[in-house]
């Protein structure tokens, strides 16, 4: 697939570790629409399409949106698929109920197993797209449900010398 110099440079505006897979999908679509050369207007297009809903966007109703990400057990993961944690933030309750309709969650992920060896480093990902507040989810918080999570002060010491607020409890 030819691609002209103003492409070429546009491409080049893309982060490093994704621009494969962007090329790619940018000749995939110029490909299916029956052309040979991508152009910077099919780049700006992509962008549109597939990451402008992830960039920062201008705030609602004058009010700074509030991102938290939830962060729980790995082993607790094998047997919930953290439904109601999601709902209890869609109603706002619980450990949500304080959030106004600005807020969203950015990330959703396990700790990676003891001792919580992924949090510090997916934290670490989402300060870019400006992380306020990182929730332990209720299944590290648990002594009698779930494995005690020997590890939560830890944690918790960890994320917040990040920089991160972080809430103990999602939904009990």
């Amino acid at each position: 697939m030819k691609w002209t110099k103003e492409a070429e440079l546009e491409l080049k505006k893309v982060p490093v570790f994704v621009r494969k897979m962007a090329k790619r999908a940018v000749e995939m679509e110029v490909g299916n629409a029956g052309r040979e050369e991508v152009t910077a207007e099919d780049l700006k297009i992509a962008r549109e399409k597939h990451i402008s809903f992830a960039e920062e966007q201008p705030e609602k109703n004058g009010l700074k949106p509030t991102r938290i990400a939830i962060v729980r057990c790995e082993t607790v993961s094998e047997v919930c698929p953290g439904v109601a944690c999601f709902k209890a933030f869609k109603q706002r309750r619980a450990y949500f109920k304080d959030y106004g309709p600005e807020t969203e969650i950015i990330g959703f992920f396990t700790c990676g197993g003891c001792p919580g060896r992924r949090v510090s480093r997916l934290v670490e990902k989402l300060k870019p797209f400006n992380l306020d507040i990182l929730h332990l989810s209720s299944c590290m918080m648990l002594e009698n449900t779930y494995p005690v999570c020997p590890h939560k002060e830890e944690i918790k010491k960890i994320v917040e010398a990040m920089g991160v607020k972080v809430v103990s409890g999602t939904h009990h």
